[in-house]
């Protein structure tokens, strides 16, 4: 008894507290007592001359009288502390209103992660270009960098077998935003309704729509930065898309070598040294450096990346016994804390061989 009544003191008196000084605005709903208690420890003594328990285990105090003592003390003491410790009370209770937030968007983010074949529940005019197969077994889909690559992926693929989504620049860093802002990103919630699956509570691998999720981004130093963050999203939020070996990384060409009216593909400078050592090196070579897809015509981009008969792709994977260290990886390179990420540069360094400046 004496825990829901101190719950109840909490609740009641850290709300008062926020609106008497104007933490919480009128308009503002009042805070969950889930919000207040998430991250504190409370203990309470009470000394009862002849005390009464509930049930043989002696958890619950059953005596009537400590309802109110509880009560009171805890409201009466508690105000006095907030407000004799502002700084400290302003912590708690914006802690309080992220977790609130975080609660209210978590909820949202259940409705848009229902599987829907027309994806009627979220509009994506003009963004994804689905496929006409529904067998997921047969579907894949390809997250694409930007506008341009995007019509040309549309342009290029094959309309039974192959979705293409294109996003919008370099989506949020989920390693270090909050979850209201996470699942309010227009990037984030097309993703997940399109994958269909869900996330965290609600996510059902049964419902992938497509069997290959494909990043494809451009074949330079932004382009990896996108993929990397495309991967935190989908590691933090959906991880057995990667454990079930869903996940692929397209591997769109460097370079293009034309001689003679025959073309050549090269995916690395190693490739092109191979090529150029075989037809010779002399003027009749044009060399091109690719430096995004946009810059493929949906002819190339279909030869060299998205027909299944000659791309190269390769599948994300993991180990259950890796987590830890997947784990403090991602929390490195992409966290809030910059000490960290700066030690495992300068340690690595020197293992750089494809530096794009």
């Amino acid at each position: 008894m004496c825990s829901s009544d101190l719950k109840n003191a909490l609740t009641k008196t850290f709300n008062d507290y926020a609106r008497k000084n104007k933490l919480l605005k009128d308009s503002e709903p009042s805070l969950n007592g889930d919000d207040i208690r998430e991250g504190l420890t409370a203990i309470i003594s009470i000394k009862i001359g002849e005390p009464q328990f509930e049930g043989q285990t002696k958890q619950k105090l059953g005596n009537s009288e400590a309802r109110g003592a509880v009560d009171n003390v805890v409201s009466e003491q508690l105000m006095i502390f907030l407000e004799q410790n502002p700084m400290v009370a302003k912590v708690i209770l914006e802690k309080s209103i992220l977790a609130q937030r975080a609660r209210e968007a978590a909820r949202k983010a259940r409705d848009l992660t229902r599987r829907k074949t027309a994806l009627d529940g979220m509009a994506l005019p003009g963004k994804l270009a689905d496929c006409s197969d529904k067998n997921p077994e047969n579907c894949e889909i390809y997250i694409v960098e930007g506008d341009s690559a995007g019509g040309s992926a549309k342009t290029a693929r094959s309309r039974a077998t192959q979705a293409i989504l294109p996003l919008r620049g370099k989506i949020l860093n989920v390693e270090k935003a909050r979850l209201d802002k996470i699942y309010a990103n227009a990037e984030i919630k097309a993703m997940i309704t399109a994958f269909g699956t869900g996330i965290h509570d609600d996510f059902d691998i049964s419902k992938l729509r497509y069997h290959k999720i494909i990043l494809m981004t451009d074949a330079d130093v932004d382009g990896a930065h996108i993929s990397t963050l495309l991967l935190t999203f989908i590691y933090r939020f959906m991880p057995d898309l990667i454990k079930e070996g869903y996940v692929y990384l397209a591997q769109p060409p460097l370079y293009k070598l034309e001689r003679n009216k025959k073309v050549w593909y090269a995916y690395s400078d190693q490739q092109l040294a191979d090529i150029l050592n075989e037809v010779g090196r002399d003027t009749n070579n044009k060399i091109q450096r690719y430096k995004g897809l946009g810059e493929m015509d949906a002819e190339q981009l279909w030869e060299t990346t998205m027909d299944p008969e000659r791309r190269i792709l390769k599948r994300v994977t993991m180990e259950d016994a890796d987590s830890a260290e997947i784990d403090l990886t991602f929390n490195t390179l992409m966290g809030d804390k910059v000490e960290p990420r700066r030690e495992f540069i300068e340690t690595n360094a020197k293992y750089v061989k494809n530096l794009d400046i």
